[in-house]
């Protein structure tokens, strides 16, 4: 198969030329700068934030790279993973004209992103043990499929896809395979990552925002060819991720064994609570999960999910999406928080 990106790119992203901010013009060091407009004087709350940030955020892409194995070329970050998801679209999709594959239930996102940019979302929903459906994937597609969305381990069902299927439309299909591994690191499974040299297609997302801790800073993170990875950076916003995300990542990645600490501690959590909820009466299932998070099959789930909000209790109602009948998707919490949780289960069960 002869991947052609340049097939890929919507002509009006081709021809573009890009803006140049006062920071991707200059190089090297300096010690005045009087080219941006900012406030010279600062600011009276916060020091050293009144000057615009690296728009390349080279320094903390050479620190990611080190992490992940891979040449700081290889390596987009967005305002969140959501905005990677947003500029494939738009770099890639032409509007009224292109479709992608999405296959349900996964991360809403991907459909939203494409009604926003007015791009055709076909769907070919997982099969009933949540695994990918590739014959119908396969049959969805037609010359004007540009994009095929995966995301494994998968939300909300939790689990990661056959990794045979994935390969099988990696070798078969001839636009951009995304791979969304935001939970990949909850999981036992190989991340997608040093594929990348086999497979020019490919784009892998991850996000600092689950086993990093760090969802308030939005730093979304898209692992793909040079090529693709610079129509990105052609097409973002200058200044798209903020000082502040970048100095507290960068710090945040200083602390890899901490950090993998914490996952380890989640999915203890994760599997403890699985083995109570499995044998609690009000649940049916409790579905395997490579996430920060179990889907929950329970009698009455709607009416169990008005009830925890009653004391304070926030989980997610997935019953209204398809496979998810009465399913509530928990989140792993703190101790002191699934206790709470559990206790309030209890009380339901008891209450006339």
């Amino acid at each position: 198969m002869n991947f052609d990106l340049d097939r890929l790119v919507r002509d009006n992203i081709r021809e573009l030329t890009p803006y140049s901010s006062a920071r991707d013009e200059f190089k090297g060091e300096a010690k005045i700068f009087l080219d941006a407009n900012e406030n010279s004087l600062g600011s009276p709350l916060v020091k050293w934030y009144n000057r615009y940030p690296d728009p390349r955020q080279a320094e903390l892409k050479k620190a990611i790279s080190k992490v992940k194995g891979l040449a700081p070329e290889h390596i987009f970050l967005g305002n969140g993973s959501d905005e990677c998801i947003d500029l494939l679209y738009r770099c890639f999709c032409t509007p009224g004209k292109d479709n992608v594959i999405v296959c349900p239930p996964t991360y809403g996102m991907y459909e939203v992103s494409g009604h926003i940019n007015d791009v055709e979302v076909r769907k070919a929903m997982l099969q009933p043990d949540f695994q990918l459906h590739v014959a119908q994937v396969e049959q969805l597609v037609d010359e004007n499929t540009k994009i095929i969305w995966i995301c494994s381990p998968n939300n909300p069902t939790g689990n990661s896809f056959n990794r045979e299927d994935i390969e099988t439309i990696l070798n078969n299909f001839n636009g951009l395979v995304v791979i969304d591994e935001a939970y990949v690191n909850f999981s036992r499974h190989k991340s997608f990552l040093q594929e990348l040299k086999d497979y020019p297609q490919l784009v892998v997302l991850q996000t600092f925002s689950k086993a990093w801790g760090l969802a308030a800073l939005r730093l979304g993170m898209a692992f793909a060819s040079p090529d693709i990875i610079s129509i990105l950076d052609k097409v973002k916003p200058p200044y798209n991720i903020n000082k502040a995300t970048q100095d507290l990542v960068k710090e945040a990645l200083n602390d890899i064994d901490q950090v993998n600490d914490m996952i380890k501690d989640l999915v203890d959590m994760r599997n403890a609570l699985f083995s109570v909820l499995e044998k609690h009466p009000l649940v049916e299932k409790v579905y395997p999960s490579d996430a920060n998070f179990l889907l929950v099959k329970m009698k009455g789930a709607r009416k169990i999910y008005e009830y925890l909000l009653t004391r304070g209790i926030v989980v997610r109602d997935r019953s209204n999406i398809q496979l998810c009948d009465d399913c509530l998707r928990i989140t792993i919490g703190t101790e002191d928080e699934i206790t709470l949780m559990m206790r309030a289960l209890k009380e339901y069960v008891k209450k006339p």
